[in-house]
């Protein structure tokens, strides 16, 4: 367990627990992950509810509307607003009529899909989307290495639970770690990554995405979206993962362990 904190992260609290070693039982006070149903509501519509850390939230509605395709550009945000409910939280944004078209036009088209014989073929095409094309940029492996060495230092949350994920924006020219966000949920963590790259402006074609989970397609299309043509994982990409990087262009590297790591896909970009 991780000493005490002056004051911890957000998204954090502490927990009386028993510790048994050696045959001893101890008491003590540990550190947990918060959890929470985060409900996010464009226009007074729900839209979805997902299990979160309560922190960073504003950049994580950003970074889902964006994401999912809900906002084509954060001006289409007007505003947010973070609300406690006894159930949770809820994340309500003040978003363009273009958008809210949107997402009224994503309902309908989800309507009635349960059950019915041939609609399936509509949900997986919803599903897997062609993602964006991004700039075919190379990277050396010494900037992803350092980039993932680095990144412990930038995890207050995992250091004192053991219990959350991150997301990094890094510098493609190896000038390092530019922003971490954290959360229980890896898609969470990235998306609010995405959010608070938008909106400090920074350009990403000068960036690379290092994870500390596997690389699901849904991270590839996030990231793509984002206009990211790089991400680096530590753990292994699926294999749709990699179809869907070989689609948008991105360079998909996987087991950043140390100096050692996988390219997948484009390898003549790393190096």
């Amino acid at each position: 367990m991780a000493a005490a904190p002056n004051r911890p992260p957000a998204g954090v609290r502490a927990s009386e627990v028993q510790v048994r070693r050696d045959g001893l039982a101890s008491l003590a006070t540990d550190w947990v992950a918060d959890e929470v149903a985060v409900a996010l509501v464009f226009n007074g519509i729900s839209h979805a509810v997902m299990m979160a850390t309560p922190a960073d939230l504003e950049d994580f509605a950003l970074g889902f509307a964006l994401t999912e395709g809900l906002l084509l550009d954060p001006g289409e945000l007007r505003g947010v607003d973070v609300v406690d409910t006894p159930d949770g939280i809820e994340v309500q944004l003040e978003v363009a009529s273009a958008c809210e078209w949107r997402l009224r036009e994503r309902r309908r088209s989800m309507a009635g899909r349960t059950g019915c014989g041939l609609c399936g073929t509509d949900s997986l095409a919803a599903v897997r989307q062609r993602p964006p094309a991004v700039p075919a940029l190379g990277i050396a492996p010494a900037a992803v290495a350092s980039a993932l060495q680095a990144l412990p230092a930038h995890q207050p949350r995992q250091q004192l639970t053991g219990a959350t994920h991150a997301a990094a924006l890094c510098r493609i020219d190896g000038g390092g770690v530019v922003l971490v966000r954290e959360d229980v949920g890896r898609h969470n963590a990235l998306d609010k990554l995405i959010g608070a790259a938008r909106r400090a402006g920074l350009d990403p074609s000068r960036h690379f995405v290092a994870l500390t989970s596997r690389a699901s397609f849904e991270m590839v299309q996030k990231t793509s979206r984002a206009g990211i043509s790089v991400l680096a994982a530590v753990s292994a990409p699926t294999a749709m993962a990699i179809d869907v990087a070989n689609e948008a262009g991105l360079l998909l590297i996987g087991f950043a362990r140390g100096d050692g790591m996988v390219a997948y896909n484009f390898a003549d970009r790393l190096g």
